[in-house]
């Protein structure tokens, strides 16, 4: 196996919630190719068994799935149960599920607010709470990266009000949450992810925008962007590697931006 050096996971067990696609995909194959056993979390499972299915046979050991809807009742418990009885415990948490429709506030029906907030917050910071708690009993230290976003500190569209908050929160609860843990060798930062093209974000964002709506506000967008083009998955996960590395030791409670330079602009 290729040594990573200190960014090598080997041996390291990690969680990756919405991992079937886009950039939890991409954070999961870059953890599955610096040595981790990877446990990937979603409620569509189809992508990720069909990428589990395409590796060499001793890879295939490492990776597990597992079928879960974080917006059921007692899904962060469940899933690090699940760690714990596949890998026998766990190292690494990416909170990287999460939904932004746009919706603008002034249309917004309060159950959608509220299941904006109910994923991309709650469960993320109960998903914490759960890896935190596993961790400490392992004495063995661990990593939380959780996935924010540019709009977690600016603004980027009228209709993600709902989405823009909730990733304002993310940015907080981990700041305060990595002062609570560090005591214990806990480590929790944010990457703030600007524009990546992924399958959600080649559709429409919400029931009223059109497809050349969709276009035209992406080229908006792209036109923002100093380095001209839009970000991969990949370009997410290589820095998810290096924050859940020992690469990064001396960093808690940070926030990463990775957004070509568009908070420039």
């Amino acid at each position: 196996m290729q040594d990573f050096g200190p960014f090598s996971l080997q041996g390291k067990r990690a969680l990756v919630t919405g991992g079937s696609m886009g950039i939890g995909m991409g954070i999961v194959k870059r953890f599955v190719e610096a040595g981790a056993k990877v446990m990937i979390a979603d409620k569509a499972t189809e992508k990720a068994i069909d990428y589990v299915k395409s590796l060499p046979q001793d890879t295939k050991e490492r990776v597990a799935v597992f079928a879960v809807d974080l917006l059921t009742e007692g899904a962060p418990d469940r899933m690090v149960a699940e760690m714990v009885k596949k890998f026998g415990g766990i190292d690494i948490l990416v909170n990287n599920a999460g939904i932004y429709p746009s919706v603008p506030m002034l249309e917004m029906p309060e159950d959608l607010f509220d299941k904006v907030y109910r994923l991309n917050l709650k469960a993320l910071a109960f998903a914490c709470k759960a890896a935190a708690k596993q961790m400490i009993s392992q004495k063995t230290k661990g990593k939380i990266v959780n996935i924010g976003s540019i709009d977690s500190i600016h603004p980027s569209a009228i209709g993600l009000a709902a989405y823009d908050s909730s990733k304002g929160g993310v940015l907080m609860f981990t700041k305060n949450f990595a002062l609570e843990v560090a005591k214990y060798g806990i480590n929790a930062n944010v990457i703030a992810p600007g524009g990546i093209s992924t399958e959600g974000t080649s559709v429409p964002l919400g029931p009223g925008m059109t497809e050349e709506a969709l276009k035209q506000m992406m080229q908006a967008f792209v036109s923002k962007i100093p380095l001209g083009r839009m970000g991969v998955p990949d370009d997410i996960a290589k820095v998810a590697v290096f924050l859940a590395s020992p690469a990064s030791d001396y960093m808690t409670g940070s926030l990463v931006v990775v957004d070509g330079g568009w908070l420039l602009s």
